[in-house]
């Protein structure tokens, strides 16, 4: 309750980071809990629980890294309650190319059959490792692909912030 003052004035950010303990006990509900208080849950602007889903291997088994899923738990400044996969490579951070073959095939614009992801018709790779090794060596295919995903998620809004300049100009 302190912080949120000065913090407001300073417009920097805080970040707490806490971890999950299970209550003993509880039949309704969620076992889990937070530990410090219920302070910090009240007066925090966003709250997100992240967890580890899955492991990435490479084709010898050695694992290179983790799936990740993130739930927005509390919002006050965005839409609460969306939620996002994405991989956490080691030595990397969070992978570009693997996040641009989520939103491809989420947007239609990659096509995947199987295993087997392709392009236009052209096969990128046989696993999605396989296609993230692709897109990371050819760049330019990457950016054709982050153009598309950027053209059908933005349909129609540089239409439409060109109208308001030009009404804005006008008036």
């Amino acid at each position: 309750r302190r912080l949120t003052g000065a913090i407001n004035k300073s417009q920097c950010i805080c970040l707490f980071t806490n971890q999950i303990r299970e209550k003993i006990g509880v039949m309704f509900g969620s076992p889990e809990t937070t530990p410090g208080g219920r302070a910090l849950k009240f007066f925090a602007s966003v709250r997100m629980d992240i967890r580890r889903i899955g492991q990435i291997k490479d084709p010898s088994g050695k694992v290179t890294g983790n799936r990740t899923r993130l739930k927005v738990v509390k919002n006050k400044v965005a839409p609460p309650f969306t939620e996002c996969e994405f991989d956490i490579m080691y030595n990397e951070g969070i992978s570009k190319t693997g996040s641009l073959i989520d939103l491809g095939v989420e947007h239609g614009i990659l096509e995947k059959k199987g295993a087997w992801i392709s392009y236009k018709g052209d096969l990128i790779g046989q696993g999605r490792e396989a296609a993230k090794q692709q897109l990371a060596e050819n760049s330019d295919l990457q950016e054709e692909i982050k153009n598309a995903i950027l053209e059908k998620v933005n349909i129609g809004v540089g239409n439409v912030i060109a109208s308001n300049d030009e009404e804005k100009d006008e008036g």
